[in-house]
């Protein structure tokens, strides 16, 4: 005899876990985080490590303290950790990355119930916080120790978006930004890597590209609007693709619908031109995705489907 059972939603399950899906992201990351070491030395990976071991120590001990249960093995807190690092440059005070670190997990994540409660990105108000804490430190930009092919003096003095400011680079300068043979924060130098690990993502279902691709193909074209003199190259600069690929897709601070990605990463590339405009282009990106996270409940109210059968309400 058939038995009629029941249950509340959902009704199809998957395979794919918190576990899982934040193992993925962390196999995409390596690609950067080799290169940041090829780059920058193997401190790199000591700033990585111990970002995310502290990460994962301040969410065991407040689980600990507040009785609740322990979540670290789902590898959240081992991600904002890596990330968090990946915005610092590799010359970065180990205490003050730590500073960071209790700011993303403590703040921004536990106090707000934990891993799907954060209403932004936790990695990105750390990297806030410590921007305006140790602003001297979070700008003296690391360069990095080896080279390929004849040197470019614009992206041995300055950062890659300083330089497009004052009009100093040009397409000459393309491979190195590919390369990531310039100044900057650990993640956000070598394109290749970080593409990479996109592609690797959407191959495994992790993420859809409808952000990615519509934040940067946004920024470009805004910024050749708003009058960028090498918008292209702006493209590989200044942590576009680390933010785009990686912290704009984050599934809690992200909309829901198809068509609320495309709303949230053009304005993010909206937002990001404008500020390297008109503005410090120093933080456009970070500051772009955490404006547009507070906007996310909207654009998934706005763009949710209508049920079938459903009536729209007046």
């Amino acid at each position: 005899m058939n038995e009629l059972r029941v249950s509340v939603s959902p009704h199809l399950r998957g395979t794919r876990t918190t576990q899982n899906i934040m193992l993925d992201v962390l196999i995409a990351l390596c690609p950067a985080l080799a290169a940041s070491v090829v780059l920058f030395g193997w401190r790199a990976l000591l700033l990585t490590a111990v970002s995310a071991a502290a990460c994962v120590a301040c969410e065991y001990i407040w689980e600990k303290l507040m009785k609740q249960p322990i979540t670290v093995t789902d590898l959240s807190a081992v991600v904002t950790g890596v990330l968090l690092a990946f915005n610092v440059p590799a010359s970065m005070p180990v205490w003050e990355l730590l500073v960071g670190d209790v700011v993303a997990i403590i703040c921004v994540k536990m106090l707000f119930g934990g891993i799907g409660c954060n209403f932004v990105n936790p990695a990105l108000v750390g990297r806030v916080v410590m921007f305006f804490s140790f602003t001297g430190d979070m700008t003296n930009y690391s360069y990095p120790k080896v080279s390929f092919g004849p040197a470019i003096d614009a992206l041995s003095s300055a950062t890659p978006l300083a330089a497009i400011k004052a009009d100093q680079l040009d397409w000459n300068a393309f491979g190195k930004l590919l390369l990531g043979v310039h100044g900057g924060v650990l993640g956000e130098t070598c394109a290749v890597a970080l593409i990479a690990g996109g592609v690797y993502l959407c191959v495994r279902k992790v993420i859809k590209p409808i952000i990615p691709l519509a934040y940067i193909g946004s920024t470009l074209v805004f910024g050749w609007i708003f009058g960028s003199s090498q918008p292209v190259l702006a493209v590989f600069s200044g942590g576009l693709m680390l933010g785009a690929i990686f912290m704009a897709t984050d599934y809690v601070t992200s909309p829901t619908t198809n068509l609320g990605k495309l709303v949230f990463g053009l304005g993010c590339g909206l937002l990001t031109a404008m500020m390297r405009t008109f503005a410090s282009s120093a933080g456009a990106v970070t500051f772009s995705i955490l404006l547009m996270n507070l906007v996310v409940p909207y654009i998934n109210d706005l763009t949710a489907p209508k049920p079938f059968g459903g009536v729209t309400e007046k």
